[in-house]
């Protein structure tokens, strides 16, 4: 499938947006607001939702064709565009990102066409398959890993790395013992924790 790549996922989706007003802005411009206002790295919303390796929200207003001569398409409506690439299958993603965070759903999709009859997970599913475009040559940028383990995979390479820095020219009594003692600390094992947050540039969050 042009949108699988092994086991991650690229979705695209173009959600129209409902032409008119609303308090006095058109419904376009009331969801470019919402995705303006919204927390970015750890603090997103999209952090919250299982196994996303990134995700993205814009609007689209026309569309250019680089024809000769080159012309502006004129599009019966602007659209809600949303992509991710994710870990595993679709139905499960929409399903967890409705559980996650439905109530940033409904504002940023409240003003789009058709969103009106979606209250629930299967009808969300639905919506965004009925949005949703083929990723002709989609290329996902890193493993196809569920996200916890590549967190902890990032999380273990960084702190290894200044591990190995800090203890250069350690006698090697001493280095076996901090080296059990950097194990015993970050827990190669154990995926939770310690490791870097979903969104976050660094493992404190930096």
């Amino acid at each position: 499938m042009p949108n699988v790549s092994g086991k991650a996922y690229g979705l695209t989706t173009f959600c129209p947006i409902r032409n008119g007003h609303k308090d006095g802005m058109a419904n376009s411009s009331l969801i470019r607001k919402m995705l303006q206002d919204l927390p970015e790295d750890e603090e997103s919303p999209m952090a919250n939702v299982a196994n996303t390796y990134m995700a993205r929200f814009y609007i689209l207003d026309d569309a250019i064709f680089e024809s000769y001569p080159a012309r502006l398409d004129r599009l019966q409506s602007k659209y809600l565009v949303f992509t991710s690439n994710f870990h595993g299958d679709l139905d499960t993603y929409l399903t967890g990102m409705w559980h996650g965070i439905n109530t940033v759903i409904k504002q940023l999709w409240g003003n789009c066409v058709g969103f009106e009859k979606v209250d629930s997970a299967q009808s969300f599913v639905e919506y965004i398959k009925k949005c949703q475009l083929t990723n002709t040559f989609y290329f996902n940028g890193s493993t196809d890993d569920p996200l916890q383990e590549q967190l902890k995979s990032l999380f273990l390479k960084q702190e290894f790395s200044k591990f190995v820095f800090a203890h250069q020219g350690v006698a090697a009594n001493q280095l076996l013992q901090e080296f059990k003692a950097f194990i015993a600390w970050s827990k190669p094992k154990v995926l939770a924790a310690p490791a870097w947050k979903a969104g976050a540039c660094s493992p404190d969050g930096g």
